[in-house]
């Protein structure tokens, strides 16, 4: 799944979305005044969350600049006019189209916060929020998008290969590739020392069988990190953990149910299975047996886009 890499820095992507919302050649001089400008030298100086009527305002809370703002306008009317629409539809199918990945991609939403060297967008976490936060601001779960980007993504990022990082990133960056993590077994919720999934040796390859449940992004999944035991005989069980990249179409691979809940029902959510998955020894992501302490590394992470995403929805409600 090879791509070239998105050609657009965060910054043109901002100023494009300048261009977009600036009707007048007035309102595009101003714009563009503005890049280069902050705030308090427009003699508006930028109030903070407790000052501001409601945080959905642009141009509030002074953890963002001007740059921040074009590109929150530019999100904004996505979420408006292509993503609103179509979440009904998602909800009643139980998952995304592969188009809305894809129209994501090409607006620069995905892997935002990944570094450009590797395929990524180019920017910081901060603009990533901003994506989680219109996201939730426009009451749009679907797709989830944060799995993809700010929890998928940066394994590949900080434990990938070189060939590893130019397979996925930028198609991951592109939407053409949907990114999941497999970690919940059926028998192991939240202990992550205690998943049964396996892989065992078998020359250079290895040979992966077990399960896993509740995966988002599981249906659509085009690559998917695998955490598995490697070590059976480790002393303690989080010194014999690997994590492997495991595409959708490897043989023993299967997709079982796509599984009905209580909320978020427009993002895929599924059952996976794997029934002597062979992949060869560059599957593995990281070091053998350091899948653990890996994971304890990224998680903090997705807590924290946990935290984004709640607390828009509780200003947006």
């Amino acid at each position: 799944m090879m791509l070239t890499k998105t050609s657009c820095s965060l910054a043109g992507l901002r100023r494009t979305a300048v261009r977009l919302v600036s009707s007048s050649t007035a309102n595009k001089q101003k714009a563009d005044a503005e890049l280069d400008q902050p705030a308090e030298e427009l003699g508006q100086p930028r109030p903070a969350a407790v000052q501001a009527p409601t945080m959905l305002d642009i141009g509030c809370r002074q953890i963002f600049n001007t740059d921040h703002d074009m590109f929150r306008e530019h999100v904004r009317r996505f979420m408006k006019e292509k993503l609103v629409p179509v979440q009904d539809e998602f909800e009643e199918a139980g998952q995304p189209s592969r188009e809305i990945w894809k129209d994501m991609g090409d607006l620069g939403l995905l892997g935002v916060a990944i570094p450009a060297e590797v395929g990524g967008v180019g920017g910081t976490f901060i603009d990533e929020a901003i994506v989680a936060e219109e996201m939730s601001y426009a009451m749009c779960a679907s797709p989830a998008m944060a799995v993809h980007s700010t929890i998928v993504m940066p394994y590949l990022t900080h434990y990938g290969t070189k060939e590893q990082q130019d397979n996925y990133i930028p198609a991951m960056t592109a939407g053409t590739c949907i990114g999941s993590i497999g970690m919940t077994e059926p028998d192991a919720g939240s202990d992550l020392q205690g998943i049964r999934t396996n892989a065992k040796k078998d020359g250079t390859d290895w040979i992966i069988n077990g399960s896993k449940i509740y995966i988002t992004n599981g249906w659509l999944t085009d690559c998917c990190v695998v955490v598995a035991k490697t070590k059976s005989d480790a002393k303690r069980a989080a010194h014999g953990v690997s994590l492997f990249l495991v595409d959708a179409d490897t043989p023993g691979f299967h997709k079982g149910r796509k599984l009905k809940k209580l909320g978020l029902k427009g993002q895929d959510t599924a059952e996976l299975f794997f029934e002597d998955v062979r992949v060869p020894g560059s599957a593995l992501l990281g070091k053998e047996n350091a899948g653990f302490y890996q994971l304890m590394e990224q998680l903090p992470q997705e807590r924290l886009i946990i935290v984004v995403h709640s607390a828009a929805h509780c200003e947006v409600m």
